[in-house]
């Protein structure tokens, strides 16, 4: 019998192969008592059973596979923090040793209360990491039991082979990346979770939220996995199936015709030329934007410098990261953004953060300057680093012009203490800001007199156009890109940063969405920045795009409120023989 599953796609490209069902056994937890003479030795074998897993665990972060994207090592390292934090592996000693229970049981008894209080938080990449303590506690539990390692499967994938699981940890994922596996279907995880970064980083076509496939679906069943509409077929009729291998063929053929396009320069037809850019997270991504045929970097997110661990990078190792990279893109301008953390990104130190809207609260500027010891030790690193390259500097999610005066005065006072110490520095270094507030982006002239570039950030000032979170499954379908409001607030900052003569980018999503490019150039964007991987979609669309054709189209679609009409006008923008 056919039948189709939706879910969530985070991993784009399609896939054919037969299913093989991961299986991970859920370990029923009994409940017995312990006598008083034997608790010393219960405690000890708890104590056991996290120093096994332990072990596993950096057995594996060692042997990570050379090429290996860098979020594995970051995952582990983060599962790694989990057992060692006494909430998990410490609570349980004391339930053991109070209630006269089974280690199993304690362990169990302080998973729920952890999931629980994740469970409360209405942060949405905060309530996935749940996922990390349930996937942690199981490999405990395991080791208590006697049963294997959830990450030693013993099936060899076929060519292909479709993996089906309820869900996965990293650890899964860096054993499974060894193996031919075509695509990923999970009952679990979201567009954030640890499982879609992955996926994304490996370029496997990849579907999650299925809620019921692992049970649904038979052990050798034929399936497609669709993971650019975010749907699963089973048993495929054979016309759905040849339609999917012939849309499977120009997937892949698309992809080869787009690497020719790599030292293409991006000029439109009427001879404008563009400025395509590549956004990075760390040093490793370098390689990415070179192969690309990028032209620089222009957001270089430095939070992830930060993030999965339990202390904070010192100026010398942030120094050197940031070296790194400018040295590598050999003067081409690189944009490093200061710490923005918060919401979807905390950073295990800041505790203090972690509120009941953080993406409303003490985050990115904000918190940099709450704490200004550790943006001023960010800000001398960054500056060190900028006359080994072209560093730019870019300050996140500005609202007020207050904020704004305070950053550059710890800017000068960064310069101050570099000089009185006769440490070289870039003294002119550019200082851009990111427009992704509507409050910044309604009162831009605040700002435009005392900066050299703007950046957009379409991400947020969406979701703070909208009032959703776009990581929130339930409001998904709110997150609209093309709303009126949306498109105006993007088209008067792109037009208003012209007129004072500034440079202006857009770094978020909207970027890399060849749908959107079009779009953009005809509110005047000359300058993109987006993953490496999106960068030549984007590069074919402009180079068959004549701007003078453009101008009609888009004053209509800003004249544009209904969204019906608005959709039908960019659909027939994009059809433009341009």
């Amino acid at each position: 019998m056919s039948f189709s599953i939706h879910g969530i796609a985070v991993a784009h490209g399609i896939a054919i192969g037969r299913a093989h069902l991961f299986l991970q056994t859920s370990l029923e937890i009994t409940h017995y008592a312990v006598s008083p003479d034997r608790l010393e030795a219960e405690v000890e074998r708890f104590d056991r059973a996290v120093a096994t897993v332990r072990d596993e665990l950096r057995d594996l972060e060692s042997h990570v596979p050379a090429g290996a994207p860098p979020e594995f090592a970051a995952f582990l390292q983060l599962h790694l923090m989990i057992l060692n934090d006494e909430t998990l592996s410490g609570i349980p000693r004391d339930l053991i040793s109070q209630q006269g229970c089974n280690a199993e049981w304690a362990l169990k008894q302080q998973m729920d209360s952890l999931i629980a209080q994740f469970e409360a938080i209405e942060d949405s990449y905060l309530r996935e990491r749940k996922e990390d303590v349930t996937q942690v506690v199981e490999r405990v539990l395991k080791a208590l039991t006697g049963q294997p390692a959830a990450t030693s499967p013993e099936h060899k994938a076929e060519l292909d082979s479709i993996l089906v699981a309820h869900d996965l940890s990293p650890a899964d994922m860096l054993v499974f990346k060894q193996h031919a596996y075509q695509a990923f279907v999970t009952d679990m995880g979201g567009a954030t979770s640890h499982m879609a970064i992955v996926a994304r980083s490996l370029g496997i076509p990849s579907v999650v939220a299925l809620h019921h496939a692992w049970a649904m679906i038979r052990e050798g069943e034929v399936i497609v996995v669709d993971g650019m509409a975010g749907v699963i077929i089973v048993n495929p009729d054979p016309l759905i199936l040849s339609e999917y291998r012939l849309r499977q063929e120009q997937w892949h053929l698309e992809r080869q015709k787009l690497k020719r396009l790599r030292t293409t320069k991006p000029t439109t037809l009427d001879g404008t030329d563009i400025i395509l850019l590549a956004n990075i997270e760390q040093p490793d991504d370098v390689d990415a934007v070179k192969k690309s045929g990028a032209m620089g970097i222009g957001l270089y997110r430095s939070e992830f410098l930060f993030m999965n661990r339990s202390d904070l990078p010192g100026e010398e190792e942030q120094f050197n990261a940031y070296r790194r990279v400018t040295e590598a893109l050999r003067g081409q301008p690189v944009t490093i953004r200061t710490l923005d953390i918060g919401a979807d990104k905390p950073i295990e130190p800041a505790t203090k953060i972690h509120t009941l809207n953080p993406a409303l609260g003490l985050r990115a500027i904000r918190y940099c300057l709450s704490e200004p010891r550790i943006f001023l030790t960010q800000l001398r690193a960054i500056l060190r680093a900028s006359r080994f390259g072209n560093a730019h500097l870019l300050l996140p999610m500005l609202s007020t012009a207050t904020e704004l005066s305070q950053a550059l005065a710890l800017l000068e006072q960064a310069k101050t203490e570099l000089r009185l110490e006769n440490i070289p520095f870039k003294e002119n270094i550019p200082v851009g800001g990111m427009i992704e507030v509507p409050a910044a982006a309604l009162a831009l002239p605040m700002f435009i007199s005392k900066l050299d570039f703007l950046s957009i950030g379409t991400n947020d000032l969406i979701q703070y156009t909208l009032a959703i979170d776009r990581a929130d499954d339930e409001v998904a379908h709110l997150y609209n890109p093309v709303h009126p409001a949306v498109l105006f607030l993007v088209a008067n900052t792109i037009r208003t940063a012209h007129k004072a003569g500034i440079p202006v980018a857009v770094c978020g999503e909207m970027a890399g969405n060849p749908a959107l490019t079009r779009l953009l150039l005809g509110f005047g964007l000359r300058e993109f920045s987006m993953h490496p991987a999106h960068l030549p979609e984007v590069k074919q669309v402009i180079l068959k795009t004549s701007l003078p054709d453009l101008k009609p189209w888009i004053r209509k679609i800003l004249q544009t409120y209904d969204g019906d009409r608005l959709e039908d006008l960019m659909n027939r923008l994009n059809r433009q023989n341009c």
